[in-house]
């Protein structure tokens, strides 16, 4: 094939431009969990550890109620204008958080930093769906969201780095805001809503793209109709347990497994913090794996088992390894297997949100956020279960063995919650042909 006919790659660029977004996107989002440590913010800011754990809170309170409004603005707006803007409003929010000097003003800093970060993946996903053709689309998932994984994964060093050599732990805050400024310039420089409207689009990389129909986004006056709709979609709601259960095997690893390593197996800060990141990092790798995963399982057993087999397999692993903590008697036992939790959970990711992009038809942000919603629910309800869980087995010293049998019944029921979901059938129905106003 010529130069003339060979197909651009625009979408490639794009999807490193949401990489980058996913990278500072997390970097923000767990920034304050290592600053509220440093001398300099307890010296300015006299908080108590429950004031401290309420501004930590409130991101997550507020990010996971913002996913459905949010999803449906960039699906009623378009995803380069609504997230250019989520981008901006949570960098500013993030650079005035170094600005506060009390407890209410840093709550209602992380609050609207929740809030306007909620957009993020569901706007992401609705963007994927419009540029990367179906079978390519769970491999274009995972790299996103392993910018993710990758801005968690080093935001306490890079956090910590900061607030040692700038001395103070609010210019690390202005940094990151700064950073995230620049970022949202270069996305919407680079991103359009279709590949029908990017100028360095050609025809044969939009041929290659595919051209599904793009309905109209559903109008304020049927936003309610669409969360009815939502409400009683049997596959949004496996779909969105699958989140939960998911996240309440998933988030133990970045909560209480610190907590743990310090505490039962006497595990040093600075050694348990190396640990962990271990941990994060071959979730990582499982995203890659997954991604790619995820599309051969489609090519292979078609769009209805493709999608599902990946996640069954993802949920069965990560259960069978939590179990497997149960025997081990040292603290590099006990990583091991978290290790094996982390990647197949990732390894699972990607084929979520892919499903979550073949079911969502004009409501593909707004589904996809439904569904992250439940989803940070769940890791809300393991910070508030493992203590609990702890003083009930208190007497008999069972108390973390449960919190590990707890892990593995939700991983495994996420497994087989997947086997029931069919992605060939949406959640919204399609509107009359006539008002199809445009193709890609």
């Amino acid at each position: 094939m010529s130069d003339a006919t060979s197909p651009t790659q625009v979408r490639h660029r794009i999807i490193a431009v949401s990489m980058l977004m996913a990278f500072i996107l997390y970097l923000d989002r767990i920034c304050m969990a290592e600053i509220v440590k440093a001398a300099s913010f307890n010296t300015d800011v006299a908080l108590s550890k429950t004031e401290i754990g309420r501004i930590l809170a409130a991101f997550f309170f507020s990010y996971a109620l913002f996913q459905v409004p949010a999803g449906w603005a960039s699906d009623r707006f378009g995803a380069r204008k609504m997230l250019t803007a989520y981008i901006v409003l949570w960098s500013i929010f993030t650079g005035m958080t170094g600005l506060m000097s009390s407890f209410a003003s840093l709550l209602v800093m992380r609050l609207l930093c929740g809030a306007a970060e909620a957009g993020a993946y569901p706007t992401t996903g609705a963007l994927i769906r419009r540029w990367i053709p179906l079978e390519s689309r769970a491999k274009s998932s995972a790299m996103v969201a392993f910018g993710g994984r990758l801005g968690g994964t080093l935001a306490p060093f890079i956090t910590a780095w900061m607030v040692i050599e700038l001395g103070h732990w609010r210019r690390p805050l202005w940094i990151d805001g700064a950073i995230g400024l620049v970022i949202a310039l270069l996305y919407w420089r680079v991103v359009r809503n279709t590949p029908g409207e990017h100028p360095d689009c050609n025809e044969a990389e939009r041929a290659l793209i595919g051209k599904p129909k793009v309905e109209p986004p559903i109008p304020p006056r049927e936003f309610l109709s669409m969360l009815w709709t939502f409400c009683g979609n049997r596959n949004l709601w496996l779909n969105s347990l699958g989140q939960l259960f998911t996240n309440i095997g998933w988030a133990f690893l970045i909560t209480w497994l610190p907590t743990y390593l310090k505490e039962q197996k006497g595990v040093e800060d600075i050694a348990g913090g190396r640990m962990v990141t271990l941990v994060l990092a071959c979730g990582m790798v499982g995203q890659l794996v997954g991604g790619w995963l995820a599309d051969l399982s489609v090519r292979r057993f078609g769009l209805r088992w493709g999608r599902v087999l990946p996640m069954f397999g993802a949920g069965c692993l990560g259960g069978t390894a939590y179990l497997a903590c149960l025997n081990m008697e040292t603290a590099w036992g006990i990583i091991a297997c978290c290790c094996v939790v982390s990647f197949a959970v990732d390894m699972g990711n990607p084929a979520t949100w892919a499903f979550m992009q073949d079911i969502g038809g004009r409501a593909t942000a707004a589904a996809f956020g439904w569904g992250n919603m439940w989803g940070n629910f769940g890791a809300s309800a393991i910070s508030m279960l493992v203590p609990f869980m702890l003083e009930l087995g208190k007497s008999g010293g069972t108390g973390q063995r449960n919190i590990f049998i707890l892990c593995s019944i939700s991983l495994f029921l996420y497994g087989f919650i997947a086997l029931a979901l069919d992605a060939t059938k949406p959640v919204m129905k399609e509107t009359n042909t006539n008002q199809v106003a445009q193709q890609q």
